[in-house]
């Protein structure tokens, strides 16, 4: 493994790339916005809305996808701000906690219309289920909702203007990271969504999957997008984008952070909704030896927060644990859904192990401590 000789980003992440300096692309992207403008931004973002903006008030200005985090709890504030009514659109996420839920709530009393939708439960389980034992990603159904939700509902109102949060590309690295890329549309889905080459029509037939199960799934069709002329926008392309400063002005407004760091990472404030994100960021390391708190420690290594030996320290701390919990529920209750035992999920884990990132034996089985933890062969110097 070879890592970014300014933030602790291996090379091992898909897309990433580290060039003849030894500097990953995440850290030139975000180099690139000390020359950005964004007064001439902020005024761009101005000009845009206003377009936008129905002076009749027959519907609504704009559609906001949200999940309840502290990005989103942002995004709505900054539309309030700027004076747009905006439709806020949540796409029910696999397993909601408390205090997911609480902050959902939350965003409904900032003052805005809300929509939740919750697909059929039974075919989301199965979901979860082919995307963990398929392609080792048991968010694979959230990720494709989050995306194809709110563009149907706004094919379905008429609202042509969807306002997303970050360019993930532009934060965590990858080809889509131009700073000029400020589009989210059916091709950025399909390259940069995380869809792990699964595609929705793959699914029909397995675990009694029919396509009528998969309506929310469906990216509209272009004729549709066309009629009503469906525009996604990056907020973080006009406006500098940093999770902690979203969570002080999310919390300003009613936000809740948890009251420990997650069990994946050093921090307390980010995928609070899903009692399965800890399995998500366990598969993760599996695949490329990484995980959530590495992508922590480099977001503050570039903004200055953290040295770079600070975050080495943090992920050898805190990256890779076995998913024993998650928010405090237990490994075999976020299991139970899918008719999975925690003995079953092992073995699918080492399945999806890449072994030539982690120590094994002279058999070539996983080396793991008493608490099923792997042993990474290489850290960052």
């Amino acid at each position: 493994m070879r890592y970014c000789n300014r933030c602790v980003m291996p090379d091992t992440k898909p897309d990433l790339f580290i060039d003849e300096e030894g500097v990953c692309n995440a850290c030139r992207s975000y180099e690139s916005r000390a020359t950005v403008d964004w007064d001439a931004r902020y005024r761009e973002l101005q000009q845009l809305l206003e377009r936008y903006r129905v002076k009749d008030g027959s519907r609504w200005d704009c559609i906001v996808p949200v999940s309840g985090g502290k990005d989103s709890t942002t995004q709505v504030v900054r539309m309030l701000q700027l004076g747009l009514n905006p439709l806020c659109v949540t796409a029910t996420t696999c397993d909601l906690s408390d205090i997911g839920r609480k902050n959902i709530e939350n965003i409904k009393n900032l003052g805005v219309d809300y929509i939740e939708f919750s697909p059929n439960k039974v075919v989301r389980r199965r979901l979860n289920r082919i995307g963990l034992t398929q392609v080792g990603d048991i968010s694979w159904p959230e990720h494709v909702g989050i995306f194809t939700i709110p563009v149907r509902a706004a094919v379905e109102y008429g609202v042509p203007l969807i306002v997303w949060g970050e360019n993930s590309q532009n934060e965590y690295g990858g080809p889509a990271a131009a700073s000029e890329n400020n589009v989210l549309n059916r091709r950025w889905l399909e390259e940069f969504g995380g869809l792990l080459g699964l595609r929705v029509s793959d699914l029909v037939g397995m675990e009694e999957i029919e396509q009528r199960h998969l309506i929310p799934y469906v990216y509209p069709t272009d004729e549709e997008l066309k009629r009503v002329g469906v525009t996604g926008i990056f907020l973080g392309y006009y406006i500098p984008w940093d999770g902690l400063s979203n969570v002080l002005i999310s919390q300003g407004h009613g936000f809740s952070s948890y009251p420990t760091a997650l069990e994946t990472t050093f921090l307390n404030y980010e995928n609070l909704d899903n009692c399965q994100a800890g399995i998500h960021d366990y598969f993760k390391y599996l695949k490329f030896a990484f995980g959530r708190a590495t992508d922590h420690a480099c977001l503050h290594i570039r903004r200055g927060r953290i040295t770079r030996q600070d975050g080495v320290d943090l992920i050898r701390k805190h990256d890779g644990k076995f998913p024993w919990t998650y928010l405090g529920k237990p490994l075999e209750q976020i299991l139970a859904p899918l008719d999975l035992t925690v003995d079953e999920f092992i073995k699918v884990c080492d399945r999806f192990t890449n072994k030539k990132l982690f120590q094994t034996d002279a058999r070539g089985n996983l080396v793991k401590d008493k608490q099923g933890n792997l042993t990474k062969l290489h850290y960052p110097v």
